[in-house]
């Protein structure tokens, strides 16, 4: 066999062992052909060693790829049996995240917090319906940076029970130039979970809130 066709031969086998399934018959074939190569080529002008080095990287790259991507199938597969049984775990429990509305049972006592930044002499939650007429208001007065917890009961500003429902929650704090929003952190129930596609990331169906990425979760409650 001469070097120009056992050359061909091991381009043959690079494409062999692109489409067979069978990588144990492609190591074989290829280490014949190596040693075809050897026994074959001209003793007086052998093949050149950076070619023949060529070769042997071509298979070895080959041979890496797949190695690599059976590696990011068996790791991808790991990822997703996880991010599965970590999904399940989450339905039916409680979450706490940066959002101004929430699904109150106004029978029970709704808590919540908001991120103080600065230091305020005066810190109250305006709460108001799903139509967005203000209701209630919880007076918080003075508190320090830092996040502050708060407490509403169910009832409006005469002291009337409200029905259950979603509810919005205005936070803002007083200071020297002016009064300023801030950041509120409320409860919602887990309905069910949307595995991410493609290693994307989990996503959480609250309840009577919709869709949000698991990374937007401050608290995993009970």
């Amino acid at each position: 066999m001469s070097v120009s066709g056992v050359s061909s031969a091991l381009d043959q086998y690079q494409i062999q062992q692109d489409t067979t399934q069978n990588k144990e018959l492609g190591k074989n074939q290829f280490l014949e052909l190596l040693v075809a190569q050897l026994n074959n080529q001209n003793p007086l002008e052998p093949q050149e060693n950076g070619e023949f080095i060529a070769q042997l990287a071509q298979f070895s790259q080959v041979e890496g790829i797949e190695q690599l991507n059976s590696s990011m199938e068996s790791l991808l597969s790991g990822y997703q049996s996880s991010q599965a049984l970590q999904a399940s775990s989450l339905v039916g429990r409680k979450v706490i995240i940066p959002t101004e509305k929430a699904v109150v049972d106004t029978s029970e006592t709704f808590k919540g917090s908001l991120v103080l930044p600065v230091t305020s002499s005066n810190v109250y939650v305006n709460v108001y319906d799903s139509a967005g007429k203000a209701v209630s208001r919880v007076n918080l007065g003075q508190q320090s940076a830092g996040n502050v917890s708060f407490m509403w009961d169910g009832k409006d500003s005469s002291g009337n029970l409200l029905p259950p429902g979603t509810y919005k929650f205005e936070a803002q704090a007083t200071y020297s130039d002016g009064t300023k929003g801030l950041y509120t952190l409320l409860p919602a129930n887990v309905d069910s979970v949307t595995l991410g596609q493609n290693g994307g990331e989990l996503m959480l169906n609250l309840a009577g809130l919709g869709s949000v990425a698991l990374s937007q979760v401050q608290i995993i409650g009970q």
